[in-house]
């Protein structure tokens, strides 16, 4: 009997249409996996058998089977996003648990492309900081079950990792794909604004979160994406071409170093680019001084509107005071003009240069304890001195990715980040191809 377990999305869209498999036989797999092995990584808040092996026969009996891109391919949602009939906690005592009635926009166009939503994955409370741990679970990372899966799409990225599902949606706001994509072996995306339809919260973190895809090959990241994107812009329009490419090993936050695995894994997969025919030269940003409290202002503030209905004693206190923060700043975030700023600071670089890569983190992820009942200041310094690379990104609203490369001396896997100016999604999935053909990663986590 053929195993699906392990198999991409896109190797999986394929049998089921040809009638090599059918959804509920792939759906109960996987379903199976994630009874067996999630209890010890923690991916899943709510994992929806019953419901999605009926989803599953209802894709099967569509009379559009042949047409559908994700045709009985599961997939996990995050837990911040809305699934009809799932409560939609957010990782967080404080929110209510009446059932979604809608789908959110993007979960309601994997649906509609014929995939199966098995669950709804842990995030940190408000999917606020880089570590996924609360009330509702611990998201661990598969590679290495002592360490966070990173957040807030932590348990997105462990799902995906220990190959509970083959794809998973996710968003980003000041990294929170790439730093579980990044710490578990994963590619991602965060899309361009606008891109993608966000919808995430109270205003999208003052538009800075995106939605996008986790996944364990680019082919599946590429293929997620299309069916998310209001735009055909990610899908390749060109044959490659030579790029010019800056490689920076520079951390954007003053005081933060970065690690040597990391640094190695930058330059190495520089190297691979160079072979590949590309320009490649050590270069950095000119990132503004003003960067590491514009970060915080920004983070603090979007925690502060999306907490402010909820009833603070039923908050965490590393969230409470994240909000209690940022309070102060939101009028300063909503009426001033620093994102516009960085962008015109970043542009003639980014005008020299195609694109930049650089680590796609500092150093590994932190142990995996109890943070939520931890200050808010160890859990700041925790998330800063290892996730300093991804918030600038968010702040310029322009893509990038984690894409894996080279390994830690633990054997979990290391990355590399790469971003572009608006609109070149097609060029960075480009580039990650060509470093996922000339120096392949292992997909999955070796769990069994």
């Amino acid at each position: 009997m053929t195993s699906w377990v392990g198999r991409t999305a896109a190797e999986i869209a394929a049998a089921v249409r040809e009638k090599r498999a059918t959804p509920r036989e792939v759906v109960a797999e996987h379903l199976d996996r994630i009874e067996r092995l999630d209890a010890r990584v923690g991916a899943f808040r709510v994992v929806r058998a019953r419901a999605a092996l009926a989803e599953a026969d209802a894709v099967a009996d569509r009379g559009d089977l042949a047409e559908l891109p994700l045709t009985g391919v599961p997939v996990a949602v995050k837990d911040n996003l809305a699934v009809r009939g799932e409560s939609n906690r957010v990782g967080s005592a404080a929110t209510p648990v009446t059932p979604a009635e809608e789908d959110h926009v993007t979960v309601a166009r994997l649906r509609a492309a014929g995939a199966v939503v098995v669950g709804l994955t842990n995030v940190p409370e408000l999917c606020v900081f880089g570590t996924t741990e609360g009330v509702h679970g611990t998201a661990r990372n598969p590679w290495d079950l002592t360490r966070t899966a990173g957040g807030s799409s932590g348990g997105s990225a462990a799902a995906v990792a220990a190959g509970l599902v083959p794809i998973a949606l996710g968003n980003d706001g000041m990294g929170s794909l790439r730093i579980p994509a990044a710490n578990c072996g994963l590619v991602t995306i965060k899309p361009g604004h606008g891109v993608v339809p966000a919808g995430i919260g109270e205003g999208d973190w003052f538009g800075m979160s995106e939605n996008g895809p986790l996944a364990t090959t680019v082919e599946d990241v590429r293929l997620m994406l299309t069916v998310l994107a209001d735009t055909d812009a990610v899908r390749p329009s060109e044959p490659a071409a030579m790029r010019r490419i800056a490689v920076s090993l520079r951390s954007p936050l003053l005081g933060v170093t970065i690690s040597s695995p990391y640094a190695a894994a930058a330059r190495d997969a520089g190297g691979v680019l160079i072979k590949a025919g590309h320009q490649v030269r050590r270069a950095d940003p000119p990132y503004p001084l003003s960067l590491s409290t514009m970060s915080l202002t920004h983070w603090t503030a979007g925690t502060a509107v999306d907490a402010k209905d909820l009833d603070p004693r039923l908050l965490t206190r590393r969230t409470r005071v994240h909000a209690t923060i940022g309070r102060r700043f939101v009028n300063h975030v909503r009426t001033s003009d620093s994102r516009e700023q960085l962008r015109r600071r970043m542009e003639p670089f980014f005008a020299e240069y195609d694109v930049l890569l650089t680590p796609a983190l500092a150093r590994r992820s932190p142990k995996s304890v109890a943070w939520h009942e931890r200050g808010w200041l160890p859990n700041l310094l925790a998330n800063t001195n290892y996730s300093p690379l991804t918030p600038p990104w968010n702040l310029t609203g322009w893509p990038a990715m984690a894409v894996p490369f080279g390994t830690l001396p633990s054997g979990a896997p290391t990355a590399v980040q790469l971003v572009g100016r608006p609109g070149t999604e097609a060029m960075l999935l480009e580039l990650a191809e060509q470093l996922e053909t000339l120096h392949p990663w292992q997909r999955t986590a070796p769990l069994d």
